[in-house]
């Protein structure tokens, strides 16, 4: 049996957090296969950018791994229409803490073991009063990674105001955002649409 495991999200852009969590992941699970799935019309937030583009980008950070656009807005619906055995899927700790508000958490599990990266020093408290709500906690599994406090949000804001970005994502990456011309006239909105996943 292959044993894949999958990320997914808007990568708007993605950075070096996302790869470095892909990397943990892989040494500590020995995945066969990493599965990068590029959300088209995520359902929890808006993005700049068309799903191509960020395809494009995606497939420059992670040059050696599967990467696919995913057309549902909602994780387990991805699940379901997968065509992989039992998966391990990868998250962050700040996102398992709100696993109780996504679409079906439990249908979920019952599709893919989830795989969470904590940080040292993250309040496991938060973790275990979401554990302890679900009908089969074995199938959340934790590692630790150390943090990488980037997020996509800055890139953009860095870029907007014509700033170095080398440093939060590969190099790959921001050469495709200068070649396209990406973020240049982002501007951030009041608030992120927080809706379920």
């Amino acid at each position: 049996m292959t044993l894949t495991g999958l990320l997914g999200g808007t990568f708007n852009p993605p950075h070096n957090g996302h790869v470095e969590l892909a990397r943990a992941a892989k040494e500590q699970f020995g995945f066969d296969e990493l599965v990068v799935l590029v959300a088209v019309r995520p359902g929890h937030k808006r993005v700049e950018h068309d799903a191509e583009t960020r395809l494009r980008l995606v497939r420059a950070a992670f040059p050696d791994d599967r990467v696919e656009l995913d057309e549902h807005e909602r994780t387990v619906d991805t699940l379901r229409a997968g065509h992989w055995d039992d998966p391990l899927f990868l998250i962050g700790a700040d996102e398992f803490a709100d696993f109780l508000t996504w679409k079906d958490p439990e249908g979920v599990l019952a599709q893919a073991r989830l795989t969470v990266a904590t940080r040292p020093g993250y309040p496991r408290e938060r973790l275990d009063r979401v554990l302890e709500r679900l009908s089969q906690p074995e199938r959340v599994l934790f590692f630790e990674i150390d943090p990488l406090p980037i997020s996509s949000r800055e890139i953009r804001d860095r870029v907007a105001r014509g700033e170095e970005i080398r440093d939060l994502v590969p190099a790959a990456v921001a050469d495709l955002i200068a070649e396209l011309g990406l973020y240049r006239g982002y501007t951030a909105p009041e608030r992120e649409d927080l809706t379920t996943r």
